[in-house]
C-alpha cells in the first residue's frame, strides 16, 4: 500500500554519498574509483560503450544459479543481506522469532500446505451472498478481482485517499496476449503450473476455464503504457457515484469488511477493469469463482510452506520465465520477508552499526549541487518560456531530500509473532501492514513516512510528496569510494541523484506541481514543445532489439529513460561548475571517468528470458541500453572521448534529445 512513486532500478537502485579526499595519488584514484580491470578496451569507445566500460567486470561476475540478473548492485545488495542475516541471527526480538520461524525446514515440511487449510475451508463454505464481506476481508492479507491501497490524493496532496484498480492475475498482462514464442510458451507452461500446484493442495481445478476467468479479465485492464499517465488513472468519486458507477456490487458491505468505511471517497483507477470484475462476480458460475478465490490465497501462500510447494512455484515464475536455475539460499529468502516484515526495525539496527553520519551531510552537499546545476540549466533553456521556468524552479528549490534513514522510525509493538506457522505469521504481519495505512484514509499526509526501508539498495522520487530518497543501504561502495575524485563519484551516483530530480520534470511527473498536486502548470506551447523533444527518445528506444522478435519499449521505458538522461546531463553539469577538479590517470582524463563509472553502475549479465520478462513489465531500460541508449545524446560524451561519424553510436546533432 504504499504511495506511487518512481525509482532508479525498481526491485534494486544504485546511490551513494560524494566525498573529496586531498592528498592521494593519482594511481588510487582509478584504483579506488575507476577500476581499470572492470574495462575492456578491446571494444570501441563509440561502438560499444557499455562493453568498453564494463565487460571485464562481467567476464569475472558470471551469473550465479540463483540469479537471472546479477550486476554491480546485486554484490551491494547481497552484501547487505549477509549484514541483515548477522542482524537476525543476533536478535532476541520479533526479527530473529520471525527469522527463526522462516529457516525451520523441518517444521515448514511436516505442516505441508495444512496452514493454509482454514482459509481454503472458508471458501468452500462460503455462498454467493456472502462473496462480497468474504473478498473485504480477504484484502487485508491478500487479493482477487482487484487491488487496492492507500496513497496521497495526487489532486489534494494533503490527504490520503483510498484507491481501487486492476490486479488478482497471476501473470502481467501483456503475457496473456502478446503473440512471440516465449509468451505463447508462458502461457502453456502457466495452464501446467496451476494444474500442478492446484493439485498439491487437493484441489481438482477446471485450469482452462480458470485461465479463462483471468484472460476475461486480462481483456479489460488497461496496458502499461497508460498505467503511466497519472490523469487516465485518476478517477475520484464519492461512495454515492461509485455506487451508481459500479452497481451490482454491496460497497457498504465491502467496506464494513475491508476496515475502510471511513473513506467519503475512491479513487477507481481502471474503472473498465472494475465493471468487468463486478461483472464476473454476477454472472460466472460460483464454483468458479470459489476455485479463483483458492488459487489466490494458494499463490500468496506458494513462497511460505514446504519446500515442495514452494518448487512447484519456483520452476515456473523463476526457472520458466526469467531462466534462473536454482533456488536461492534458504537463509536469502528468510532475510527478504524479514525485510518486507520488520524492514523499519532492521533498518535501524542497520544504521547504528553500517551508516555514518559524515556520508549523510556529505549526501546533503551533492545534493544541493545537483539542484544548483538543474537550476541553471532550467534558466538557460531556449524552448521554454519564462512563466513555466519560474514555476519548474520552484518546484526544483522545493524537492526534500531524505537521506539515510528516517527521522521517526515506526512502532512495531502491536505486531505479534507467535510459535504457530510461518503463513499464519505472514497474514498477522500483511494485516498489520494494511492496518497502518487503511487507518490513515482521509487523514493529512505525514511527512516522516519513508516509502523503503534506511537498509535498502534503491532511491525514489514521490510525486505526491515532491521528495527524492536515497537510504543508508546504499550509500556505500561500489557506487560511492571515499578515495575516489569528483569525476568518478558525479558519474556513479550523481547521475543517480540527477535520476530522481528528473522524475520530477519527466513525461509523468511534470504534470504534478511544487506541492505535490496533479496540476497543469506549463503553458500550451511548452507542454507541446517537452513532448516533441521527449518523443526523439521514445522513438530512438522503439527501434532497439531486445531479440529476433521483440523490440525495447519506447513509450514504457520514456520516464526511466529521460531520467537516465536528465541525470547524467544535470550530474556533468554539477561536477564541472562545482565538483573539485582532478586531472588524467591511466590515459584517462576525469571527463573520461566520469562516464565510465556511469557505465560501471549498469554493469551486469543477464539470462534471455530475464531480458524478455523485464522489457514486457519493467518501465526501466535494460542494463546495457541505459549506457549506449542515453550516452549518445550527451554532448558531452562526444567531446569527452571524440566520438565520430564514424562510430556506430554516433547520432548527428539533430538526432539527439535536446530537453534539459
Amino acid at each position: 500500500m504504499k504511495s506511487k512513486f518512481w525509482n532508479i532500478i525498481g526491485i534494486i537502485a544504485v546511490i551513494a554519498a560524494i566525498v573529496w579526499v586531498h592528498n592521494i595519488q593519482k594511481e588510487k584514484i582509478v584504483n579506488a574509483g575507476i577500476k581499470l580491470e572492470n574495462m575492456d578496451t578491446s571494444f570501441k569507445v563509440g561502438d560499444d560503450f557499455y562493453n568498453y566500460a564494463t565487460n571485464g567486470w562481467q567476464k569475472r561476475n558470471p551469473i550465479p544459479d540463483d540469479y537471472s540478473r546479477y550486476g554491480a548492485f546485486d554484490v551491494l545488495r547481497d552484501t547487505n543481506l549477509t549484514r541483515t542475516r548477522e542482524i537476525a541471527e543476533n536478535d532476541s526480538g520479533k526479527i530473529g522469532t520471525l527469522y527463526k520461524i522462516a529457516m525451520d525446514v523441518e517444521k515448514l515440511n511436516t505442516d505441508k500446505t495444512k496452514p493454509v487449510a482454514p482459509q481454503l475451508a472458508q471458501i468452500d463454505a462460503l455462498t454467493r451472498e456472502g462473496l462480497v464481506e468474504y473478498l473485504g476481508r480477504m484484502h487485508k492479507f491478500s487479493s482477487a478481482f482487484w487491488g487496492d491501497g492507500v496513497a496521497l490524493d495526487e489532486m489534494d496532496s494533503e490527504h490520503f485517499l483510498y484507491n481501487i484498480g486492476q490486479g488478482g492475475l497471476g501473470l502481467s498482462r501483456d503475457y496473456y496476449f502478446d503473440t512471440d514464442a516465449k509468451s505463447i510458451e508462458v502461457r502453456k507452461k502457466y495452464k501446467e503450473f496451476i494444474a500442478k500446484q492446484m493439485k498439491n493442495f487437493g484441489i481438482d481445478a477446471d485450469v482452462e476455464k480458470l485461465y479463462a476467468l483471468e484472460e476475461r479479465m486480462a481483456k479489460s485492464f488497461y496496458p502499461k503504457e497508460k498505467l503511466r499517465d497519472p490523469h487516465a488513472n485518476y478517477h475520484k468519486m464519492s461512495i454515492a457515484e461509485v455506487k451508481e458507477k459500479f452497481s451490482g456490487f454491496d460497497w457498504d458491505t465491502f467496506l464494513n469488511a475491508r476496515g475502510a468505511s471511513a473513506a467519503e471517497f475512491i479513487n477507481i483507477g481502471q474503472p473498465q477493469a472494475i465493471t468487468e470484475s463486478i461483472a464476473i462476480m454476477n454472472d460466472t458460475d460460483f464454483d468458479l469463482i470459489k476455485t479463483y478465490l483458492k488459487y489466490r490465497i494458494i499463490s500468496s501462500a506458494d513462497s511460505l510452506l514446504d519446500d515442495d510447494t514452494y518448487e512447484i512455484a519456483f520452476d515456473f515464475y523463476n526457472r520458466t520465465m526469467a531462466g534462473q536455475k536454482q533456488q536461492k539460499p534458504r537463509w536469502k529468502r528468510a532475510v527478504a520477508l524479514i525485510d518486507d516484515s520488520l524492514g523499519e526495525e532492521v533498518g535501524r539496527l542497520y544504521v547504528e552499526k553500517y551508516f555514518s553520519t559524515d556520508a549523510k551531510k556529505r549526501m546533503q552537499t551533492l545534493v544541493k549541487n545537483l539542484q544548483r546545476a538543474y537550476g541553471d540549466r532550467i534558466q538557460n533553456l531556449n524552448w521554454m518560456s519564462d512563466d513555466t521556468k519560474k514555476k519548474a524552479l520552484e518546484k526544483l528549490s522545493t524537492f526534500r531530500a531524505k537521506i539515510g534513514f528516517p527521522d521517526k522510525w515506526r512502532d512495531y509493538s502491536g505486531l505479534e509473532i507467535r510459535n504457530d506457522s510461518l503463513w499464519e505469521n505472514m497474514i498477522r504481519v500483511a494485516e498489520f501492514e494494511d492496518n497502518f495505512w487503511i487507518e490513515k484514509i482521509g487523514k493529512k499526509k505525514d511527512p516522516n513516512i519513508w516509502y523503503m526501508n534506511a537498509h535498502e539498495v534503491n532511491a525514489y522520487y514521490d510525486p505526491s510528496t515532491n521528495e527524492i530518497c536515497f537510504p543508508a543501504g546504499i550509500l556505500q561502495y561500489p557506487f560511492f569510494d571515499m578515495t575516489a575524485d569528483d569525476a568518478f563519484n558525479y558519474g556513479a551516483i550523481g547521475a543517480v541523484i540527477g535520476h530522481e530530480m528528473t522524475h520530477g520534470f519527466d513525461d509523468s511527473g511534470r504534470h504534478f506541481d511544487k506541492d505535490g498536486n496533479m496540476k497543469d502548470w506549463w503553458t500550451a506551447d511548452d507542454a507541446q514543445g517537452f513532448e516533441v523533444r521527449a518523443n526523439v527518445m521514445k522513438e530512438f528506444f522503439d527501434k532497439i532489439k531486445i531479440n529476433d522478435e521483440v523490440n525495447a519499449n519506447g513509450e514504457f521505458t520514456l520516464g526511466e529513460n529521460l531520467a537516465d538522461y536528465g541525470g547524467v546531463t544535470i550530474a556533468f553539469d554539477a561536477y564541472k561548475k562545482y565538483g573539485q577538479p582532478s586531472g588524467a590517470t591511466a590515459n584517462l582524463t576525469a571527463d573520461m571517468r566520469f562516464f565510465i563509472a556511469y557505465a560501471g553502475v549498469w554493469g551486469q549479465n543477464i539470462r534471455p528470458d530475464e531480458e524478455l520478462r523485464l522489457t514486457k513489465i519493467d518501465e526501466h531500460s535494460l542494463g546495457k541500453n541505459r549506457v549506449n541508449g542515453i550516452l549518445p545524446h550527451i554532448n558531452a560524451w562526444y567531446d569527452a572521448f571524440g566520438i565520430t561519424s564514424g562510430d556506430a553510436l554516433y547520432l548527428a546533432p539533430d538526432e539527439r534529445v535536446k530537453l534539459w
